[in-house]
């Protein structure tokens, strides 16, 4: 039984989301919280295996409920949920651990895909927001086409440790590289796809099947 939590301040929006949870098979949500304080307390007594998390919210924000959570249950899977608006703060999100991204507009579809993607160690982003983002953070030259794209074994190496939600520091670690290393490498691949940021990285590789989710 996977054991989920529900964070967001809007409580209509919150009980549809634990509603759509209910019905999914051998899913079980343990507690529900309307800001990142009450959730870090909640936490303190019961550990989730899986939590949606709401971007904005007053007191706590999710980034912050993110970091802080995450290092009292590291094992535990943060999915974001957002609005259309909030682009801006995902990579903020990705930053802060988290490995799920989905619109609010989510379907019971994707929240089950979701769930199984994260607890399986990959990232997942619903096909919408995956859109969405791609043209926000990938400012591709139209000249350039995937096909003529070429990362290095090192850089895919790097890559899919990314995707799999580590840090530059574990990632060194795991490679036997330095820190200026993995930046080096990160800053070349995200020249090479016009990427912006790291949320555009991780999308170029899901959506180009570089990485297994």
């Amino acid at each position: 039984m996977v054991k989920v939590i529900v964070v967001e301040d809007h409580e209509i929006f919150r009980k549809g989301v634990i509603t759509l949870l209910e019905d999914i098979k051998d899913i079980q949500v343990i507690g529900q919280a309307e800001n990142g304080e009450a959730f870090i307390k909640l936490i303190e007594r019961i550990k989730p295996d899986v939590v949606f998390m709401d971007v904005r919210m007053p007191v706590m924000d999710g980034i912050a409920a993110t970091k802080k959570g995450l290092q009292i249950v590291p094992s535990m899977k943060v999915i974001a949920l957002s609005m259309h608006s909030e682009e801006e703060y995902l990579e903020q999100m990705l930053e802060a651990g988290a490995m799920g991204f989905l619109l609010k507009n989510v379907s019971m579809t994707d929240i089950e895909k979701a769930i199984h993607t994260v607890l399986s160690g990959n990232r997942f982003f619903s096909e919408e927001l995956m859109n969405i983002l791609a043209s926000k953070f990938i400012k591709k030259p139209e000249t350039t086409t995937s096909e003529s794209i070429v990362f290095s074994g090192r850089e895919h190496d790097i890559l899919k440790l990314i995707c799999e939600g580590y840090t530059n520091v574990e990632i060194g670690e795991k490679l036997f590289i330095s820190n200026r290393t993995v930046d080096g490498h990160r800053a070349k691949m995200l020249s090479k796809i016009g990427a912006v940021n790291t949320v555009g990285l991780v999308i170029y590789a899901i959506k180009n099947k570089l990485v297994s989710i």
